[in-house]
């Protein structure tokens, strides 16, 4: 029944919002749809990565209810190879994440198994580490287990980014009032490592991910798509084509566009060019957590709206309202 009523709200408010909200992405704003998934097996589309190595090859994955199994996609969105993920569980995959090791070169592939609809259904949240195969055929690879908890409780989180100079990872929750949570910097295998706030972000966050450069962070809602400096700072709202289910995002390799789908059967991925100008110059300040010059991520909410302001109370209270009165229908009609 919980999980009923987060629905109904997030409906009703996706309703509440539509005036408020930013316009979907019309073709003359640039938005172009880049494939359609056209494997019967992705149905679920919630992540979405570019191959760090593999020019014109994505990577995507199924949502909750699936096996730890991964999809090469190409750019006309047929898939070229399939992989399963040995030593890994998928309770609720919701998220991926794509970077390169700065000292081998190598990709690695990063699948977060961090979906709680229940908020506190599972013990501990787990991140497996895939190292990128070197060819796109068949095949069943290994996976390194991270263990998280949140430090402030459990949480039902859908985002994951990881910091392409520093490597290190991020969580963001999709709440009301969501939040960014970093890794500690030296993950652990052998105990559950802490995720501890850092910043604010939008409310129900379903992805997020960053820059190739490290420059700025994207934060993809239901709604809308916000870019964040590295300091938590936003830089602005990009326009988003309307999709059946806004669950992924990702840059593309240059950094110069994004790269949005959604659930559902032959499912489509859209590029969205960002604004002109958008790219932040990042000022490097001395980064606690590498010994590096490295901007961090902010640990304040920046106040412009892309958090719990006073519109999001009174929108989400208008839906919660309009929820209740939808369910008391409902169960009156059952009794």
């Amino acid at each position: 029944m919980g999980d009923f009523v987060i629905r109904v709200l997030v409906v009703v408010a996706a309703v509440c919002l539509l005036p408020a909200g930013p316009a979907f992405a019309a073709p003359d704003d640039g938005a172009e749809k880049l494939f359609t998934f056209k494997d019967a097996r992705i149905t679920e589309s919630s992540g979405l990565a570019v191959s760090p190595t593999h020019e014109g090859i994505y990577y995507t994955h199924n949502d909750s209810a699936a096996a730890p199994t991964f999809y090469a996609v190409d750019g006309e969105g047929r898939t070229r190879a399939t992989f399963q993920v040995r030593g890994a569980q998928a309770r609720d995959w919701e998220a991926m994440a794509a970077t390169k090791d700065p000292r081998t070169g190598r990709g690695v592939l990063w699948f977060a198994d961090i979906g709680d609809n229940l908020d506190g259904a599972w013990p501990n949240v787990s991140v497996y580490k895939v190292m990128e195969p070197r060819t796109i055929a068949d095949a069943t690879l290994p996976a390194v287990r991270y263990r998280f908890r949140y430090a402030d409780g459990a949480r039902n989180a859908e985002g994951l980014m990881v910091h392409p100079k520093t490597g290190r990872l991020y969580v963001v929750s999709k709440e009301f009032a969501g939040s960014v949570y970093a890794a500690p910097k030296q993950l652990r295998t052998d105990r559950v490592n802490v995720l501890r706030k850092v910043a604010s972000a939008p409310l129900m966050a379903t992805d997020a991910a960053y820059a190739p450069d490290g420059s700025s962070y994207v934060v993809r809602t239901y709604f809308s798509a916000t870019l964040f400096r590295p300091s938590g700072e936003t830089i602005g709202r990009v326009p988003m084509p309307e999709l059946e289910q806004a669950e992924s995002i990702a840059f593309t390799a240059d950094g110069r566009s994004l790269l949005v789908g959604s659930e559902g059967p032959r499912s489509p991925v859209y590029r969205v060019p960002l604004p002109a100008g958008s790219a932040p110059t990042p000022s490097p300040v001395k980064a606690e957590d590498t010994g590096k010059e490295e901007t961090p991520v902010a640990r304040a909410d920046d106040g412009d709206g892309t958090g719990l302001t006073l519109g999001n109370v009174l929108i989400w209270l208008a839906a919660a309202a309009a929820a209740i009165g939808v369910i008391t229908f409902l169960a009156r009609r059952t009794r």
